[in-house]
């Protein structure tokens, strides 16, 4: 007799979903179509030299430690460059705050199997990313939505869910949203931690795109702005490499309360013992010496050409009625269609056009917001952002001329 699976799985899988961004991925993997799906880096940008003589390195001086397992919490001086990344941005740390994980979507995992029993709340932006929605839907967690405006979430908003009581804690990206690319000023963050530090809701701040500003100067992460309020430890701050360097390597860090750490230590060690140890290296050797810092400034210049060529081809190609965000940084530009226009549907049309984005419902964690879309910038050469506009402005110009005149 034949085993039916489906009979056996637990009761939380039925929250699991497959990731639409991933599932949209194989179908823009065909060579003719411009995809401004995903959230990718530039391939051409990945410092693949610097990451040969790296690898060389360390197998040739350290390749028995390398190959070998390694500490749960992570390579120690990895650990201690992130504590000095994390000063420079505002934040002072010590590497017993700081657990390496296998991209931040681990950690997003650990912090749900740490902290969320099923029916607990979470507060998320609406939209919020959809990663860590599909992350504590396994654990799962009730979603609590609050308005944003041009500058990210509204503290209003946050009020009057915090005030409805029983949060676990509050997930923001108030540095070049995922997916609006908003970003919340100073005033706003201050006010957001006092929020929190008031109801005693902690935050999860996630900062994988804080590094890629195009225009004004980084503003301090929460975690900062946390400790400079004199609350401390409210903040559990997520950064990592995958922007910077390359998705990969899978390795990205969590600062938080060593208390935290611990148990997020003691999670990890039930689901993959140590982030890989050669990648942790590898990424240390590849980082130091300053060449981070000038590749990330390299990286600026080129995504921000094609931050702008998009805008300007927008503004110039993109029918009335269509809105759409301008980000100091990151790699997303968010985009409104008018009302009645299923970006869904609307996507059939563009891959027929051989161009691809994301529609913007998987992002609403209670349903809504079928007339948006993402679109990346970053994983397009000039070429392609002009003729994959091009492809999207006929695509919307024919959506929107079918909506009935009010």
């Amino acid at each position: 007799m034949a085993i039916q699976w489906s009979e056996h799985y637990a009761s939380r899988t039925r929250a699991m979903r497959s990731s639409a961004i991933r599932e949209l991925l194989k179908l823009t993997q065909q060579p003719d179509i411009i995809s401004f799906a995903g959230g990718l880096p530039a391939p051409e940008l990945f410092p693949r030299e610097r990451v040969l003589e790296a690898s060389r390195r360390v197998l040739l001086e350290q390749g028995c430690q390398a190959l070998q397992y390694g500490t749960t919490e992570g390579y120690n001086p990895l650990r201690e460059m992130i504590a000095r990344q994390m000063a420079d941005k505002g934040f002072d740390c010590t590497i017993d705050n700081i657990l390496i994980t296998a991209g931040s979507q681990q950690a997003l995992d650990l912090l749900g199997k740490i902290f969320l029993d099923p029916g607990d709340v979470v507060i998320v932006e609406e939209p919020s990313y959809l990663g860590a929605l599909q992350a504590w839907r396994a654990y799962e967690a009730r979603f609590v939505s609050v308005k944003m405006d041009e500058h990210g979430m509204t503290p209003d908003s946050l009020e009057e869910a915090l005030q409805a009581g029983g949060a676990k804690f509050i997930y923001a990206l108030p540095t070049f949203q995922n997916p609006t690319g908003r970003t919340m000023p100073v005033e706003r963050r201050v006010e957001i931690v006092r929020l929190a530090a008031e109801y005693g809701v902690p935050i999860v701040e996630d900062n994988p795109y804080g590094d890629l500003y195009y225009e004004d100067e980084p503003l301090p992460p929460l975690i900062a702005v946390d400790a400079e309020q004199g609350a401390g430890g409210n903040v559990i701050y997520l950064g990592t490499f995958s922007k910077t360097l390359c998705p990969g390597f899978r390795v990205a860090w969590t600062v938080a309360p060593q208390e935290v750490i611990g148990k997020m230590v003691q999670a990890k060690q039930g689901a993959d013992l140590n982030t890989g140890t050669f990648a942790q290296m590898v990424a240390y050797e590849t980082a130091t010496d300053g060449f981070l810092e000038e590749h990330v400034a390299m990286l600026r210049n080129v995504y921000r050409e094609r931050r702008d060529l998009m805008l300007s081809l927008m503004d110039e190609l993109f029918p009335p009625g269509v809105t759409w965000t301008r980000p100091g940084g990151g790699l997303f530009l968010w985009v409104t269609m008018p009302e009645g226009i299923d970006s869904a549907k609307l996507l059939e049309r563009a891959v027929e056009k051989k161009v691809a984005f994301v529609p913007g419902s998987p992002f609403y964690a209670n349903g809504g917001g079928e007339n948006t879309m993402r679109i990346n910038f970053s994983n397009a050469t000039p070429e392609q952002i002009r003729e994959g506009v091009t492809r999207l402005a006929a695509v919307f110009a024919e959506a929107t001329a079918a909506q009935p005149v009010s």
